[in-house]
């Protein structure tokens, strides 16, 4: 007989936990203390439920790195008492706080599965019931007394994605991210279906650790034609500076303008780390595959290869408050360490 699983749902803000009062026409707080009463379809999953709230919900435009922490300390004084957790989040930026929290936790075992809605839990074509029922019953999915998941992931409108690999493509449409780079691990139609193949295999059995100490004072530059050396000078001497996520062009290209390169240069010199990342929506950055990305390579900047720019915001901030070594921080942001990369 399986074990009757025990999820921890997490509701941190955002339009997945707001209901209208249809007298005011005014969006409030949805109770999460009565889940199984407001949404009954809840008690046909075998699994019990327990809830915790932000004292202040958070509009998704206003999480902060500290929110990540948290979000992972929460999971952390309840790790052994649940045997999954789902995250409830707005949309908006829910890609760079499930990417941050696969980094943040290192030997994970459980399932961390993050969902939110375009439209709150009580309107009448809501997406909210669909995405909380489902995350849930994928939080609770066992084989053999064992979490079938044992990875951050992303759930939204029938798709269980890689957390790390997801972007939000769509500010209206139910389909809201996608995976660029990486197929789905989960989807959700008659049955749910799993691609075990794809799954992440825990290989560890070291004890859970939890990485608090990010470090934020990084910056995304995006090339584009006509970007001119007072903007990138001035970013670049930005004081405190530790990191730079470049958005070039296709496979990693960008100008070979004497002033551009030199910057760069002065840049590495000082020790901030550059990551060379896509603004293609998929694809992977080839170093040294086009004349304009040969002086890239050249100089040393970090191939980011098929990172999403949420990640590779959240992989930053992760190995940076690890206070590395200069090689051992390029060399491990060049592996894969949550599947976030190919």
């Amino acid at each position: 007989m399986s074990k009757i699983a025990h999820i921890l749902i997490i509701y941190t803000g955002g339009t997945i936990g707001m209901v209208k009062d249809y007298k005011t026409n005014v969006l409030k707080a949805f109770d999460f203390d009565n889940l199984k009463k407001n949404i009954p379809e809840l008690n046909l999953i075998n699994c019990k439920i327990d809830t915790i709230s932000f004292d202040e919900p958070l509009d998704s435009s206003n999480i902060h790195p500290d929110d990540w922490v948290k979000i992972a300390t929460i999971i952390e004084e309840n790790y052994d008492s649940f045997d999954g957790f789902v995250v409830l989040h707005g949309s908006d930026t829910m890609s760079y706080t499930a990417s941050a929290i696969s980094f943040m936790f290192e030997n994970l075992s459980k399932p961390i599965i993050f969902t939110g809605s375009q439209l709150p839990i009580g309107d009448l074509r809501t997406d909210a019931k669909e995405n909380l029922i489902t995350s849930i019953q994928i939080a609770s999915s066992q084989i053999n007394g064992k979490p079938i998941i044992s990875e951050v992931c992303l759930y939204f409108e029938y798709k269980l994605y890689r957390a790390n690999r997801t972007t939000k493509i769509n500010s209206e449409h139910f389909e809201a991210f996608t995976s660029p780079n990486y197929p789905a691990l989960a989807e959700s139609g008659v049955h749910l279906k799993f691609n075990h193949d794809l799954l992440l295999k825990k290989v560890s059995i070291d004890k859970l650790i939890v990485r608090k100490k990010l470090n934020n004072n990084i910056v995304i530059i995006k090339i584009f034609p006509g970007i001119t050396q007072n903007v990138v000078e001035s970013i670049l001497n930005t004081k405190g500076l530790k990191g730079v996520i470049l958005e070039t062009y296709g496979s990693g290209n960008a100008p070979t303008t004497e002033w551009f390169l030199k910057l760069l240069q002065n840049a590495l010199s000082k020790g901030i780390h550059i990551v060379d990342v896509t603004q293609c929506i998929g694809g992977s950055v080839i170093l040294g595959q086009y004349e304009t990305s040969i002086k890239l390579q050249e100089l040393g900047l970090i191939n980011g290869y098929d990172i999403t720019t949420e990640s590779a915001v959240a992989k930053m901030m992760y190995l940076l408050g690890l206070k590395l070594p200069e090689q051992q921080f390029r060399e491990l942001y060049m592996k894969s360490l949550r599947g976030e990369i190919n």
